[in-house]
């Protein structure tokens, strides 16, 4: 039986990814239920501890609220508090299909999940479990894609998966959408990504993984089967090394 290529991983999951396609917010059940069953069937046949860092855009972001006149401080705290929801709502699907899971938050509410705490969390991923952290930083101005960096470092991870949705399978030199001309990157590195303006992740994030050698994988977490592929190590999605 093959195995994952990394022993424990962090996987990014925007909050958009989870959102209804036809009003374009909101929950998707049925999104929610296939990535869980992806998760926990990895968990059981690859031999792979994986945590998980989930966005909130699909229900509230910071930016926005900040661009529409909003303190910015209060917007970002709303947004944390989005992905909390987001973190319940996967939490609730995985332990669905039998795959015990924990929410871990930056924010302390502990009448929903627990604190975020290093080593209880890796406790948990030693343990079999699925670690859903939440709430972002608990700061203000930090995306989850900076969180999602701080977090892999901090219990050991081998490598960052950055899901993506909107039919984009990896890193391309523009747009997809909207530039079919668009070239995808195999591979490409962390300079080269910060210097052509790649926006796969925040400016902070990138910085913070070619610091910590960090390696990201870009792809499309809703095709159907890429989270067994790209832990096993098919060539899918890009390499940012």
């Amino acid at each position: 039986m093959p195995e994952s290529r990394w022993g424990r991983v962090l996987l990014k999951l925007s909050g958009e990814a989870f959102a209804d396609s036809s009003i374009g917010s909101g929950i998707d059940a049925v999104v929610v239920k296939r990535l869980a069953e992806e998760v926990a069937d990895a968990t059981d046949a690859l031999n792979v501890q994986i945590a998980i860092v989930v966005g909130g855009g699909n229900i509230f972001r910071g930016l926005k609220g900040a661009s529409r006149g909003m303190d910015r401080a209060t917007a970002d705290n709303m947004g944390m508090l989005a992905t909390v929801i987001n973190a319940l709502a996967l939490q609730d699907a995985l332990e669905d299909v039998g795959q015990p899971t924990r929410v871990q938050t930056a924010i302390q509410m502990s009448q929903v999940a627990e604190p975020y705490i290093r080593r209880r969390a890796t406790r948990h991923l030693e343990k079999g479990r699925v670690v859903i952290f939440a709430a972002g930083t608990g700061n203000p101005y930090f995306t989850t894609d900076t969180t999602a960096a701080l977090r892999a470092a901090e219990i050991g991870a081998g490598i960052i998966l950055k899901g993506t949705h909107s039919g984009v399978d990896g890193v391309y030199d523009s747009d997809p959408r909207t530039n079919p001309d668009a070239v995808r990157y195999d591979k490409i590195s962390y300079m080269d990504v910060m210097n052509q303006g790649l926006k796969i992740m925040d400016s902070t994030a990138i910085t913070f993984c070619r610091d910590n050698k960090l390696p990201i994988v870009v792809f499309d977490v809703l095709k159907p089967g890429n989270i067994h592929r790209v832990l096993v190590g098919e060539q899918i999605g890009t390499l940012v090394d």
